[in-house]
């Protein structure tokens, strides 16, 4: 009976996921198309959670040659050249869309305010009321979406397969029945959920990469895991952790431990400033953030959303300060995709987090992920417009049985013990080793597999992927692998 109601969709381009790169591909396409939400729009979504901002080079004072030049520095020599520039390009032209969409852009006078956070050269960051700017590019592109009568929103959906058919694309399993379509964008996020300590949503555990992987499709720099150094820490805290945002430390605040003394430099780049403050802790101290003399306004006024997450733990950051820890953040690997977004499956595209373009190398730079998952969106629909796709016809297929229930192991505590800030080959081995025969029926386990493997290939610490046993850096190249490269159970 489902099938038939998704009968009148057949052939329309499906979008996995309803963060910000899924919703602006839905918008830049110029066809009817379908998206899938896991949750209710703006709800589950990691771009929602976004404080920080959104970067591009639109101070009188920079560039966006001094952008790439940032990024690259902080991708540690494996960012994509080309794609860094084309994208940090691309950054202008963006903001000036989202500013004609109505995205409300914090502005000191006429000019646009533009923060400073870690490791740019430059302030450029553009924010809204400080702390909210996820929450309010999100609201603007939900409500353009809802507009739309060429975008269908299936509220509540998630992918459960890609079905496909002499090597190619033909259609994708969902939880409301099987759909037929010669295109299918995986926009379905990161992987943040899958380590017990981190600032991603609960839905974000690569499901939307596994079901590319089962297909075929190839993924890269799967290692490459960023810890953001400043989540708020509360007493025996797992799962979501609130964010302390980059721009919490580019408005001034100093990492202080429970003595009040600093212990390194707060506008490192995300990985250096993380594993200080982990070795820290790990030496017996508690580390803070201290943001009470950051300027003239009051913190409370300046990252109201931060500070209503603080006052919730019965902390008043205006006069107490903040506790703080590093937390799974963002995934720089993802799909292995080319410059239009096309992965190696025909018929396939990926945009935003689950994608790896090349632009985050070993280390994303601060706000450059908002900035990505726009322009990538972008860059997938004229690609999917452009492109003559194979018609489809609607016809029933089969449902298959859904097998994908959790691993029988903890998995989000192996994670976080065996593949997080640091690592050694006795501890990814035996995390590979535990979840293996997990693998064919659990896409999480099968995930967390690919992020094993690839770290135990990577024999050196570059950027995120710090290896105990093999601190230089010595191999300069991605890691690239399909499932056909992980061993049976």
């Amino acid at each position: 009976m489902k099938d038939i109601l998704l009968s009148h969709l057949a052939g329309q381009p499906v979008i996995v996921g309803a963060g910000l790169a899924g919703l602006s591909a839905a918008l830049h396409l110029r066809q009817p198309c379908v998206v899938l939400s896991p949750a209710p729009l703006g709800h589950e979504a990691a771009s929602s959670l976004a404080q920080g901002g959104i970067a591009a080079a639109v101070g009188a004072e920079d560039s966006p040659d001094l952008h790439a030049q940032d990024t690259l520095a902080a991708g540690a020599g494996l960012s994509v050249p080309h794609m860094v520039k084309r994208i940090t390009n691309s950054a202008p032209d963006a903001i000036r869309t989202l500013l004609e969409w109505g995205i409300p852009f914090a502005k000191k006078g006429e000019a646009l305010d533009l923060h400073l956070e870690a490791a740019h050269s430059r302030h450029r960051i553009l924010h809204v009321g400080g702390d909210g700017s996820g929450a309010a590019i999100m609201q603007t592109l939900i409500k353009r979406v809802r507009s739309r009568d060429t975008v269908t929103v299936l509220e509540g959906t998630r992918l459960e397969g890609l079905v496909t058919e002499g090597g190619r694309l033909i259609g994708v399993r969902t939880s409301q029945g099987f759909l037929p379509t010669s295109c299918c964008v995986i926009a379905s996020g990161g992987i943040g959920a899958l380590y017990d300590c981190t600032t991603s949503p609960g839905t974000l555990t690569g499901n939307g990469m596994a079901h590319a992987a089962r297909a075929g499709a190839r993924l890269v720099d799967m290692e490459f895991t960023q810890f953001h150094p400043t989540a708020l820490k509360g007493f025996g805290q797992t799962g979501r952790r609130p964010l302390v945002s980059e721009a919490v430390r580019g408005a001034g605040a100093l990492l202080v431990d429970e003595t009040g003394n600093r212990f390194t430099e707060e506008l490192q780049p995300r990985d250096i400033v993380a594993r200080a403050i982990s070795a820290h802790i790990q030496s017996g101290h508690d580390v803070f953030l201290d943001a009470r003399g950051i300027g003239k306004t009051p913190f409370s006024v300046r990252f109201s959303a931060i500070t209503a997450s603080c006052m919730a733990m019965g902390i008043d950051p205006d006069a107490q300060l903040i506790p703080v820890s590093p937390a799974m953040h963002y995934h720089m690997g993802g799909l292995d995709v080319d410059e239009q977004g096309r992965t190696s499956l025909p018929g396939l595209w990926a945009c935003g987090e689950a994608a790896c373009t090349g632009l985050h190398g070993a280390n994303r730079l601060a706000s450059n992920s908002l900035l990505e998952a726009f322009v990538t969106g972008k860059w997938v629909a004229e690609s999917v417009d452009s492109s003559m796709l194979p018609r489809v016809q609607f016809r029933a297929i089969a449902p298959r049985e859904v097998s994908n229930p959790p691993s029988v192991h903890d998995l989000a505590s192996l994670m976080s013990q065996y593949a997080g800030l640091l690592r050694d080959e006795r501890g990814l081995q035996a995390l590979f080793e535990t979840i293996l025969p997990d693998i064919h029926v659990s896409n999480e386990a099968l995930i967390a597999a690919f992020v094993a493997s690839s770290a135990l290939r990577r024999r050196e610490s570059r950027g995120s992927h710090w290896r105990t046993d093999f601190p230089n850096q010595t191999m300069p190249n991605r890691t690239v692998l399909t499932i056909t490269d992980l061993p049976s159970p």
